[in-house]
């Protein structure tokens, strides 16, 4: 699952994408991505040591985008934010190590499908930047019944 932390990064970068290279302060990302400002202003520095957003200081300060939208992969914030996307770390790319509670790597009755679901998931964040997501109308709804 994706962190509230990780979900109000992504809103608020988006934020930022909508905003077309225009400062805005953090005040104001936290109303729009509905956060918690506090909160939200150390996710921001968190993004900004990670050169995903930069920040001005100042009564005309604001963050901005590092790079452009398009630039930015949902992947990249999800891993600054929440660590490997992987399900274990046995099938991270980037953090891998063998699970503490498994024998044998190579006998291993989960890993092959932890491997793929890793591999779909990266393919689809890694190809998912701010600017899809600040065109976007929202995707599919899901009804219970």
């Amino acid at each position: 699952m994706l962190s509230q932390k990780a979900r109000y990064a992504l809103r608020a970068l988006v934020e930022l994408a909508r905003a077309e290279g225009a400062q805005v302060t953090s005040g104001e990302l936290a109303a729009r991505a509905d956060a918690p400002r506090k909160f939200l202003e150390a996710i921001l520095l968190e993004l900004t040591r990670n050169r995903i957003v930069v920040s001005r200081r100042g009564k005309f300060g604001g963050y901005t985008l590092a790079r452009p939208p398009a630039e930015i992969s949902f992947a990249e914030v999800i891993r600054v934010i929440d660590g490997p996307l992987a399900l274990a770390p046995c099938v991270s790319r980037l953090s891998f190590r063998k699970c503490e509670d498994c024998p044998d790597l190579a006998t291993c009755a989960l890993r092959e499908a932890l491997l793929k679901a890793r591999d779909a998931t990266s393919e689809v964040l890694e190809g998912y930047s701010l600017a899809h997501a600040a065109s976007s109308t929202g995707g599919e709804i899901f009804h219970l019944g």
